[in-house]
């Protein structure tokens, strides 16, 4: 008994030992409160002068804002990517696009998306004289800012994914004017019909589409009033072909 008492006395003494509150009640910072050791008295450091924070440089500005300084202190919109465009880029940028654009402007950006068609307020039509002349960071600031009824996709989409697919929209609309002479001297060039064929999918796959005439496809924004017309074409005269959700030319894939 007086060894089993002993043991337990030792237990106790060790046991005690390691609840010491060193660590609890060492010198140490509470935020927001004073300090004595600093002579302003502050706990806290003021950032360093012209330090930024990591992942916060933002030194390309037209990469993070799509425009640049122009004459007189205008900000104006250039038609080019800040980074090449690769295979890679367009695959994204149809990706991020086909989740997040085709609700609206639909798979061919012809703003005939699916809540469009349930009644929300029609979205643009990528293909409209408007839209293909704008250059490309239109998009990009847009995607960015939002514009009338669009609200601004820069929480889901992060910058190199708006380039992204601000590069898609491009090839959409040249897909719908290209022809056999656009496409790289030794690249394959197939028939729409001969890959609906060759992958069993029914024969609309390979014909063309057109707009509807009674359709609104532009939206101009909080300065247009209702009952005035929308810019952009009513219908389209040229034929194009949707492979899958992609708009492809006439005769090229």
């Amino acid at each position: 008994m007086l060894r089993g008492l002993a043991f337990a006395g030792v237990s106790a003494v060790l046991l005690l030992a390691g609840c010491r509150q060193d660590m609890h009640n060492q010198p140490k910072m509470f935020p927001q409160r004073g300090s004595e050791f600093f002579a302003d008295g502050r706990g806290a450091r003021t950032q360093v002068v012209n330090s930024v924070a990591r992942g916060q440089l933002n030194e390309d500005s037209y990469y993070y804002t799509g425009v640049v300084q122009g004459a007189n202190g205008y900000r104006e919109e250039k038609d080019q990517l800040p980074f090449p465009a690769t295979l890679e880029v367009l695959q994204r940028g149809e990706e991020r696009f086909n989740i997040y654009c085709t609700p609206c402007h639909s798979r061919v950006g012809n703003g005939l998306g699916e809540i469009v068609q349930r009644g929300y307020k029609p979205a643009a039509n990528l293909h409209d004289q408007v839209r293909r002349a704008q250059p490309l960071s239109h998009y990009f600031y847009v995607m960015t800012h939002g514009y009338g009824a669009m609200p601004d996709y820069s929480a889901q989409l992060p910058p190199e994914d708006r380039w992204a697919v601000a590069a898609y929209i491009r090839a959409l609309q040249l897909s719908q004017a290209a022809n056999a002479s656009d496409v790289p001297a030794g690249a394959q060039v197939q028939s729409l019909k001969d890959v609906a064929d060759a992958e069993k999918l029914p024969a609309s796959f390979a014909q063309p589409w057109n707009l509807p005439e009674t359709a609104v496809y532009s939206n101009q924004g909080p300065a247009q009033k209702e009952g005035t017309p929308a810019m952009g074409p009513a219908n389209t005269a040229d034929p194009v072909q949707i492979n899958k959700g992609k708009a492809t030319a006439g005769a090229t894939k």
